[in-house]
């Protein structure tokens, strides 16, 4: 072929990169429509003839193998490293040691098997966003109506109040429970299903409904500039949860059973308050929202409305001691168990560990602590609290098991 190539306009450009001998040994072809050849391009080398593409596929096969042959030898590497080290670890001990070692393995293996097909066969627990979601749509516990254009909207104040700064302003200014406000919006083309979208997204931080009209850059421009743009979910109401605004719950404990039953007594018996928000706490376990529900039918809460009191809830500390009220509420709040809060303070006792010290018996360790916290959200029904209660307390299994064989923390 002793034609040039860059006479033909499809030609192949050469080859780029080595020497410049071997980008002269390959020339393209081009394909003639007019003359009706293919329209595929081949390649010839002059240096090794006509080379076949199963050729080309044994070659990358071989070195696909060779590939493969190292990292195996690399792999086989480490686990004598590890090997080596057990040698060294285990070269004094007895044998009765050993083998109680072995057992302590087989028996760890064996539980995070459990723990697997466990976490696989429960249902998954419902999130913040989730139950946030369902907080709007079902209305539990709102304390303010919006009426915008003839429709009203029930909503919660705090929420509302924490997620954008329009309504913080907007609310403080009707501060009664069950006040109505009529709702003035200067952004033009926002309808009812609109605005109902954009409370849905204060609650769960997506909107809630499928309009080409949330894509329209200037109105979502326009929206950010008369209501605010807000934080992130998590942010702000774990802002709600550091700063209690708006408030209209608080948790009291005690020891007397019939004083709990009847959610009244001397005052003076009462523990510590804890404050919270209906909302949230009917959202989040659904053992709180019938027991709101409750005092609604039998007129309890027409009182503390009219008295424009916070609802005072009594638990029993034999069934939840006030140590783990704090745990509780901030995964209500967050979805983050923080297990640290336990033990910052010498104050935050409980009945069960009064009667331990009274029965002679040791502080809980931090597993007993996790079990029973676990307990406490099966009795919620906070399914979040338990799940992840689970994922923390594990670490503390862990170490506590490493304390039982001596064994150094890295080796669980």
């Amino acid at each position: 072929m002793g034609a040039n190539a860059s006479n033909y306009p499809h030609s192949c450009s050469p080859r780029v990169g080595g020497n410049s001998q071997a980008q002269q040994t390959f020339i393209g072809t081009s394909s003639y429509s007019q003359q009706g050849y293919g329209c595929e391009s081949k390649l010839y080398s002059l240096d090794h003839g006509h080379e076949k593409p199963q050729d080309k596929k044994k070659r990358t096969s071989g070195l696909a193998t060779l590939k493969k042959k190292f990292i195996k030898r690399r792999k086989s590497n480490r686990s004598a490293d590890h090997a080596k080290q057990m040698r060294e670890l285990l070269s004094g001990w007895d044998v009765r040691d050993v083998n109680a070692l072995v057992e302590e393995y087989e028996g760890t293996s064996a539980l995070k098997e459990l723990s697997l097909q466990a976490s696989l066969a429960r249902p998954e627990a419902r999130t913040l966003q989730k139950d946030m979601a369902d907080l709007y749509e079902y209305k539990y516990c709102t304390d303010v109506d919006l009426i915008f254009q003839e429709t009203c909207f029930p909503v919660h104040r705090a929420i509302l109040a924490a997620r954008c700064p329009f309504f913080k302003t907007l609310l403080s200014s009707s501060p009664e429970y069950g006040a109505e406000i009529i709702m003035d919006i200067n952004t033009a083309g926002i309808d009812m299903p609109m605005f109902s979208a954009l409370l849905h997204y204060l609650y769960t931080g997506e909107f809630g409904m499928e309009d080409s009209r949330f894509q329209n850059v200037d109105i979502l421009v326009q929206l950010s500039e008369e209501f605010g743009t807000p934080n992130s979910l998590d942010v702000d109401m774990r802002g709600l949860f550091d700063y209690m605004c708006y408030y209209d719950v608080v948790l009291s404990f005690s020891s007397d059973s019939e004083l709990v039953e009847a959610f009244g007594g001397n005052q003076n018996c009462l523990d510590e308050e804890l404050k919270a928000h209906k909302a949230v706490i009917s959202a989040r376990s659904p053992f709180f929202r019938n027991l709101l529900q409750r005092r609604i039918r039998t007129g309890e809460e027409i009182t503390d409305r009219t008295l424009r009191t916070p609802t005072r809830i009594i638990l029993d500390e034999s069934i939840i001691p006030k140590k783990y009220a704090k745990v509780i509420l901030h995964c209500m709040y967050t979805d983050v168990v923080d297990l640290s809060v336990l033990h910052c303070s010498p104050s935050v006792g409980s009945l069960s560990e009064v009667q331990a010290l009274v029965a002679g018996k040791p502080n809980m360790t931090r597993a007993e602590e996790a079990m029973e916290l676990y307990h406490i959200a099966l009795f919620l029904e906070f399914n979040m609290l338990a799940q992840e209660e689970t994922t923390v307390s594990r670490p503390a299994c862990a170490a506590e098991l490493s304390n039982s064989c001596l064994l150094p923390q890295s080796y669980i």
